[in-house]
């Protein structure tokens, strides 16, 4: 793994670069006001990044967290003409909470509405080009539902947000690259979603998104099977042989460099990855927990497909450490600095 894991970042997928002295404006969603997010954000403040971050969210929020927290940060105004940025400074572009005064860890259904305006907020600004890719902080999937907002997850709120007929989630870190081809499904739904026409729309934006926005001239990617031992020739299941395969087949003739449909547990070995530029999984929990354990909580969630940039956190809220300062923004700043990369590159071309 490490022979192979050097190599990869030697080919820079996803690390830093010198692509451009552009410097880009990041709005950074503030996510759940119960959870981590504010926190995270106001961590940023500590941080040199080559880039200006915009953050949304309720100032007076930012403000009592980080008193709580016991960060020296000054908090001015968004101006969107005149960068005002200094060490131990954040901008903000003001959202009111719903309910402005809670301790930090209890959820409300009351401010669910107020996460969704973050969001809305985001996108309107980067596609107004205000900003140049905004990145996530987590959002509580389960107490935005509560509020009567139907919410799966940015994905697909993103998707549906720019009229995206398809997108793909792909987290990066640790030396891999993982998308999946469904996302936040039941298990027992996975199979019944999947199809040909899905999966060849999905390796069409892996592909060109390694390209475009990751610099890489002639992606390499390597497909899971679905089933255990990839079907085990039709004996374990048959979406191997009815799905994957002749989609695979298709696209290897248009000159696609696609290796596959393999076993997700022999798949993830150095020898295989050491050939692959990206891995697609087919489900969420078949590719994401070996990246989340490569990377250590430094991955970085990169929605594909998107006329915007977006890349996110890999975990969740953590409403238990909110306000203590025993949290690790390591995989925040990795998602900055994505963003960074991307917005770079992005002008570049």
């Amino acid at each position: 793994m490490r022979t192979w894991t050097t190599a990869w970042k030697k080919n820079n997928p996803g690390g830093k670069t010198n692509v451009s002295a552009f410097i880009p404006t990041l709005g950074i969603t503030s996510g759940e006001p119960a959870g981590i997010g504010p926190d995270l954000c106001l961590m940023l403040a500590r941080e040199k990044l080559p880039a200006r971050l915009v953050i949304l969210g309720d100032k007076s929020l930012l403000q009592s967290r980080a008193q709580l927290l016991g960060l020296d940060v000054s908090l001015v105004d968004f101006v969107n003409s005149v960068p005002t940025q200094q060490a131990g400074q954040l901008e903000v572009m003001q959202v009111n909470l719903r309910v402005p005064t809670f301790p930090p860890g209890q959820l409300l259904a009351e401010n669910a509405p107020y996460v969704i305006d973050t969001l809305k907020l985001a996108v309107e600004h980067c596609a107004n080009r205000s900003f140049d890719a905004m990145v996530t902080a987590p959002v509580h999937k389960g107490v935005i539902n509560d509020a009567r907002i139907a919410f799966t997850g940015h994905t697909e709120f993103l998707a549906e947000a720019t009229n995206t007929p398809q997108v793909v989630m792909m987290l990066v870190g640790g030396g891999l690259r993982v998308a999946l081809a469904t996302t936040h499904l039941p298990l027992k739904e996975v199979s019944a979603h999947l199809s040909q026409p899905l999966l060849e729309r999905v390796i069409h934006v892996l592909h060109n998104e390694l390209k475009q926005k990751f610099g890489i001239a002639d992606p390499r990617i390597v497909v899971c099977g679905l089933n255990p031992h990839a079907g085990e020739g039709g004996h374990l299941g048959r979406e191997e042989i009815g799905i994957i395969e002749p989609v695979l087949h298709r696209l290897q003739l248009t000159g696609m460099k696609l290796t596959g449909p393999l076993p997700a547990d022999t798949l993830f070995t150095p020898k295989h990855l050491a050939e692959a530029d990206a891995v697609l999984a087919m489900y969420h929990d078949q590719g994401l927990p070996v990246l989340k354990y490569a990377s250590f909580g430094h991955g970085v969630n990169v929605t594909l497909g998107l006329p915007i940039i977006r890349t996110s956190v890999d975990h969740g809220t953590a409403l238990d450490l909110a306000g203590t300062g025993n949290i690790d923004s390591g995989s925040m700043i990795a998602a900055v600095n994505l963003a960074i990369e991307l917005a770079q590159r992005n002008r570049h071309h």
